[in-house]
C-alpha cells in the first residue's frame, strides 16, 4: 500500500460523523462513546484521507458479538491486530480503498486515554502539528510512500508526543 497524504479537508469531520451514527446504530448496547482520533480529527494537519474512528465499550465480548452487523456496514474485522484489548475493522470503499478505521477498546483503557491525549496535545499545540505534518510529508515521499517505512519513521515522533501529551493531560 502507498502513502497518499492530503491537505486537511473540513469533510473530515462530517464524514467522521456520518459513520459513527451507522456504528452507534450497530454497538448500541455496550457502546460508551465514539471518537474521531488520528491526523483528519486534527484541524490543519495533512493526514491520509482514512477517518480513524475510536470506539469505547462497556464489554468487548459484546462487541465481538456483533461482528456481522459490523461486516453488513462494510467493515471487515481484524481482531486484536497487534494491540491486546482492541478490536479493529477496517471499511473500504467499491474500489478497495481504504476509507475507515474502527478501533474499539474498553472503556477508560490506557489505549483510550493515550489517543485522545495525542489528539488534544496536537490541536492545543499548533507547532507539534506542524512539525508531525512536515514530518509525514517527507516520510510518504521516501522509498516511494512505502506503507510500513512511513509508519515506523513516524514511530519515534509519535511515542515522545504522546509522552508529552500525556503529561499536559495529567496537568490540566
Amino acid at each position: 500500500m502507498t502513502v497518499v497524504l492530503q491537505d486537511y479537508s473540513a469533510e473530515w469531520p462530517v464524514r467522521f460523523q456520518d459513520e459513527a451514527s451507522k456504528i452507534d446504530q450497530v454497538l448500541q448496547e455496550t457502546l460508551v462513546a465514539l471518537h474521531h482520533i488520528g491526523s483528519t480529527a486534527v484541524p490543519g494537519l495533512v493526514a491520509k484521507p482514512i477517518i480513524d474512528l475510536m470506539g469505547e465499550v462497556k464489554s468487548l465480548s459484546a462487541c465481538d458479538h456483533a461482528v456481522d452487523a459490523m461486516r453488513a456496514l462494510g467493515y471487515e474485522p481484524m481482531g486484536e491486530y497487534g494491540i491486546p484489548g482492541r478490536r479493529y475493522y477496517r471499511k473500504f470503499n467499491a474500489g478497495r480503498v481504504r476509507t475507515h478505521h474502527l478501533h474499539v477498546f474498553r472503556q477508560g483503557s490506557a489505549d483510550v486515554i493515550r489517543h485522545l491525549a495525542f489528539r488534544d496535545y496536537l490541536i492545543a499545540h499548533p507547532e507539534a502539528a506542524a512539525e508531525y505534518g512536515a514530518l509525514k510529508r517527507k516520510l510518504s515521499s521516501l522509498d516511494g510512500g512505502d506503507w510500513d517505512s512511513y509508519l515506523a519513521g513516524k514511530d519515534r515522533f509519535v511515542q515522545k508526543t504522546e509522552q508529552k501529551a500525556l503529561i499536559w493531560v495529567a496537568g490540566r
